[in-house]
């Protein structure tokens, strides 16, 4: 979710449509194919069409729309290659950070495990888009666990495109719900247990299901 504003920081109009389209990109309700005109999107929003044509650039140089002058910000679809970019790079550096999180301190573990809670109860009351930003802030405590600040930095670029892939397939896949929480726990029952190979392994087997229902879902 786009982050929030510290208290007693006033927020600019460009800013309030750059979270309102950016949030509904993620989370769905803008979905890949729809075509976004400054009219509306300054109707929906409350502005003039000034700051909306300057959120609507500061979006595209995100790679979520695809400006067209006289007609308006194309929502660009997740491609294939972008699935399997995302995947493998999740591989590449969560294999290697859980590795390193072993043997996992305390405050790691009653973290994880608050998320995994915190997961259960949003996939509960079907609150799907909050429930992928908590599963997602679960991978990343372990990424940042390791250290790793140039690591932590290169996963946090992924945040976006790990939030809209997974919506898209618990709304696909509602399934997954349960799965997911189960596969989370097996990661931290791994990490609790000291044994880097099975969390290893349990981390590789999570993310690269969830690259396989991806791409079948055609999201």
């Amino acid at each position: 979710m786009p982050p929030a504003s510290a208290p007693g920081t006033t927020v600019t109009a460009a800013e309030r449509v750059y979270r309102h389209v950016k949030q509904a990109v993620l989370d769905r309700r803008y979905e890949g194919g729809v075509l976004l005109t400054e009219g509306e999107l300054a109707v929906a929003v409350g502005v003039s069409r000034t700051p909306v044509r300057e959120a609507l650039l500061r979006l595209e140089t995100e790679g979520l729309l695809k400006l067209y002058p006289k007609k308006g910000a194309l929502v660009l679809a997740v491609s294939a290659q972008e699935i399997a970019d995302v995947i493998e790079t999740r591989l590449l550096v969560e294999e290697y950070t859980v590795r390193r999180a072993v043997p996992a301190p305390a405050g790691l573990l009653e973290r994880l495990a608050e998320l995994v809670e915190e997961q259960r109860r949003l996939g509960d009351a079907g609150e799907l888009g909050a429930m992928m930003a908590v599963d997602r802030a679960f991978h990343a405590e372990i990424v940042r666990s390791a250290g790793n600040q140039i690591l932590s930095r290169l996963y946090d670029q992924l945040r976006d495109r790990q939030l809209r892939m997974g919506v898209a397939l618990l709304h696909a896949h509602p399934e997954r719900v349960e799965r997911t929480l189960a596969e989370h726990r097996e990661i931290l029952d791994a990490l609790r247990a000291g044994d880097a190979d099975t969390a290893a392994a349990a981390v590789r087997a999570h993310v690269s299901r969830i690259g396989e229902l991806v791409r079948g879902s055609g999201r």
